[in-house]
């Protein structure tokens, strides 16, 4: 079932269980039904039901054993961060999925004026922790660290970010709002670089790219770190292109050990496409020393 099609069936008393599931959950694994009947204060035949109603609809899943008890789903996490948003102002309805990733899922939304926006739930909790202990500098150190916290890290360091990338005129979608592992930005009518195929000016796309990755090395100071045509979105006005980059929740500051590999990767990796798709070649030492500031043009 859609996600949207779930949240309009839920009411307030649904939502106060939802919401005290996931009060408890860093303390336990599955939160026991006497912590909700006691937080809730709701009729027991009335928990009852929206236990059974939330377990049904996959938004919570239910442990029996020595005690009964709940945790929340990534479906139940959703609910609780579209409800917020909602409430804020930011979003007003959430359309069709755009795309599925190892660590997202993106889908179109719509804001209270009509406005189309990209709303962005990270899933953390589809790759392994060991990957992502291994690519992620941000995840917890422990195994049992739950993956909903997981996804709510990233979706916090992307917004944060992405509002300090867009303060500077960085190249990047205009972050509207956040809540819990949920971004929401500007929806950027575009294509992915790796399908535009008849650039009209690809180095002129290219400098702009590398002045957005400058800009955030020099006036950010972070390094995005999973550069490629797949996060660069290329969008075309009156015979204007301007790429945009996406998806910087990997991002590292620029002191970190890994930082200046990273910066090197993503400089030559696009350098790299740009040569073979549309032929354009540009060395790579004098196009490094300009996003780091040695020089001021390429």
């Amino acid at each position: 079932m859609k996600i949207a099609y779930i949240y309009r069936q839920l009411n307030e008393r649904d939502f106060k269980v939802l919401l005290t599931i996931e009060k408890y959950m860093p303390r336990y694994e599955y939160v026991a039904i006497e912590i909700i009947d006691k937080e809730t204060r709701l009729p027991p035949n009335l928990l009852n039901y929206s236990l059974l109603k939330l377990n049904k609809l996959k938004l919570i899943k239910r442990r029996t054993g020595s005690y009964v008890g709940y945790c929340l789903t990534y479906l139940g996490y959703d609910c609780l961060a579209l409800r917020t948003l909602v409430e804020r102002g930011v979003l007003a309805a959430l359309g069709d999925k755009m795309s599925v990733g190892k660590e997202s899922d993106v889908y179109e939304g719509l804001t209270p004026a009509n406005e189309k926006v990209i709303v962005k739930f990270h899933r953390a909790g589809r790759t392994s922790f060991k990957h992502i202990r291994r690519v992620r500098t941000y995840a917890a150190e422990k195994s049992e660290y739950p993956w909903l916290l997981q996804a709510k890290i990233a979706a916090e360091r992307e917004y944060k970010v992405l509002d300090e990338l867009y303060k500077v005129k960085a190249r990047v979608p205009k972050p509207l709002g956040r809540s819990r592992h949920v971004v929401v930005t500007e929806f950027i009518e575009g294509i992915e670089l790796y399908r535009y195929k008849e650039a009209i000016n690809p180095l002129e796309i290219l400098r702009k790219i590398l002045e957005t990755i400058r800009k955030a090395y020099l006036d950010v100071g972070v390094v995005h770190g999973d550069l490629s045509e797949y996060n660069i979105m290329i969008q075309v006005s009156n015979g204007n292109e301007e790429p945009y980059v996406i998806d910087w929740p990997q991002f590292v500051e620029k002191d970190h050990p890994s930082a200046p590999q990273l910066l090197e990767r993503d400089v030559n990796y696009v350098i790299k496409f740009f040569k073979k798709q549309y032929r354009i070649d540009i060395s790579r030492e004098p196009a490094l020393k300009y996003v780091k500031g040695e020089v001021d043009e390429i």
